[in-house]
C-alpha cells in the first residue's frame, strides 16, 4: 500500500534517532521522576504524531480531490523541503554544531497526567513536526488507496520506533546524557541525517511519477 516503504522505514528511523526536542524532554523528565516519568512522556509525545498524521491526511485528500497533477506538485515541493532540511543538517555539521542542552531537574514525584500532557503538547504544538509531516508523508502516499489509512499507518510505525528509542534513552539515562553532550556524536548524527534527507529528497524528485 505505502509507496517506497523501505525508504520510509530507513528515513523515519534515522530521523527518530537524531537527538532533538523530544529526546531532550524525555531526558529531563526521566531525571525528574525516573524511568516511568520518561517513558510516559514518550507516550504523550508519540501520541501526538497521530494528530499530525490526521492533519496531513486531510490536506492530501483535499489536494487529490482537485487533481493528480496538483498532488505531484505538492510531492515535489515536499521533496525539495526534505533536501532543504538535509542541507541544513549538513551545514550545522560543518559549522561545528554544539551539544544538545538538556536541563536537569531535581527528583520529583511521578504524576502520570503531567508526563502525558507535557509530552503530547510538546509534540502537537511543535510547528517543525507539523511542517515535516506535511512534507514527508505525501512522498509515500499511494493515490489508489486511502490517504487517511496510509497516514495513520505511517504514524503508527513512527510511534513504535520512537517509543522504543525514547524508552531506551530513559532506561539508560546517564549513558545517553553523555552522548548528547558529546560534540563529535552530535555532528555525526547531524551529518547522517542530512545525507539521508538530501538523498531521499533527490530520489523522490527524480523519480518517475
Amino acid at each position: 500500500m505505502i509507496q517506497n516503504f523501505e525508504a520510509f522505514i530507513v528515513a523515519i528511523t534515522i530521523l527518530t534517532l537524531t537527538p532533538g526536542l523530544d529526546t531532550a524532554l524525555v531526558i529531563r523528565n526521566t531525571s525528574r521522576g525516573g524511568f516511568v516519568d520518561g517513558s510516559m512522556t514518550s507516550l504523550g509525545i508519540c501520541s501526538g504524531l497521530f494528530v499530525h498524521a490526521l492533519l496531513s491526511a486531510i490536506g492530501i485528500s483535499a489536494v487529490l480531490s482537485q487533481s493528480a497533477e496538483l498532488f505531484q506538485a505538492v510531492k515535489l515541493v515536499g521533496a525539495a523541503y526534505l533536501v532543504y532540511l538535509g542541507v541544513t543538517s549538513l551545514k550545522s555539521t560543518f559549522q561545528g554544531a554544539g551539544t544538545l542542552h538538556v536541563q536537569q531537574g531535581h527528583q520529583h514525584r511521578f504524576i502520570l497526567k503531567r508526563s502525558l500532557k507535557e509530552g503530547f503538547l510538546s509534540n502537537v504544538l511543535n510547528p517543525k513536526t507539523a511542517v515535516f509531516y506535511l512534507a514527508f508523508l505525501p512522498q509515500f502516499i499511494n493515490p489508489e488507496y486511502s490517504p487517511l489509512v496510509q497516514s495513520m499507518l505511517m504514524a503508527a510505525i513512527h510511534f513504535v520506533i520512537a517509543m522504543v528509542w525514547q524508552c531506551s534513552v530513559a532506561g539508560a539515562l546517564n549513558k545517553a546524557k553523555n552522548l548528547l553532550k558529546n560534540g563529535r556524536f552530535m555532528r555525526w548524527m547531524e551529518a547522517t541525517t542530512g545525507m539521508v534527507l538530501v538523498a531521499l529528497g533527490v530520489k523522490l524528485m527524480l523519480e518517475k511519477q
